[in-house]
């Protein structure tokens, strides 16, 4: 079978988890007038990869994949709790944590997931949205460096969906933006796997505030 299918199989926006319902504090940001046009929204989204994900979102990611494939479950449970205590607010808890639940729904009613990853997520209570990643991953034979990508490709393309519908941005200026940014995708990816797991961290101070402030935010579109 083409290994392509399942690597579109993940990183689509028909994935049912809902990853469309939230903007990452990005639509706090078109609100309070941070991101108010191409070239700042080029900006938002550049730091995002490179300051953020890059450090320690997609590495942390990658690691989660990395355990699963070798089915190293005492080295997936330590990445689950980091990953559980390393959100800031409650919105990107509860953005987790419901992706995590909706991947977990779907992973229980597929043949492909072996029997150990099975019961290593029915042993997780509030299974995150990273678990349920590498989980699939492993379940549909798709390597970490390409369950990464799809990642950072579907965390790409949810914020230009977002823009396009926060901002007055068109399909053809979403993807001439999308071209100005693949090669950050790229460099991000790159970043993240060459980061020791030990030495994973970032301080996003400005999302973080975004989403606080989104919480209250009086119209939105978005969960978070």
């Amino acid at each position: 079978m083409n290994p392509a299918w399942a690597l579109l199989r993940l990183a689509s926006p028909q994935l049912p988890i809902g990853g469309y319902s939230y903007s990452q504090g990005l639509e706090m940001a078109v609100e309070n007038g941070r991101v108010h046009d191409t070239d700042s929204a080029r900006r938002w989204i550049s730091d995002q990869l490179l300051l953020n994900l890059a450090r320690f979102e997609a590495p942390l990611l990658l690691a989660h994949c990395v355990a699963a494939q070798e089915e190293n479950w005492c080295e997936l449970l330590q990445r689950c709790e980091e990953h559980r205590a390393s959100r800031e607010t409650r919105e990107l808890h509860l953005e987790s944590r419901q992706m995590g639940y909706s991947l977990q729904q779907l992973l229980n009613g597929l043949p492909e997931l072996d029997a150990a990853a099975r019961a290593f997520l029915a042993q997780r209570p509030e299974p995150h949205l990273a678990l349920g990643w590498a989980l699939a991953a492993r379940a549909w034979r798709i390597s970490p460096q390409d369950a990464l990508a799809a990642w950072l490709w579907s965390w790409l393309e949810n914020q230009l969906a977002v823009l396009m519908k926060t901002l007055p941005l068109g399909q053809q200026a979403a993807q001439r933006l999308t071209s100005e940014l693949l090669p950050l995708l790229q460099q991000a990816q790159l970043n993240a796997s060459a980061i020791n797991p030990e030495h994973m961290g970032s301080a996003v101070f400005g999302l973080s505030l975004a989403c606080m402030a989104h919480e209250r935010q009086y119209s939105r579109l978005f969960r978070s």
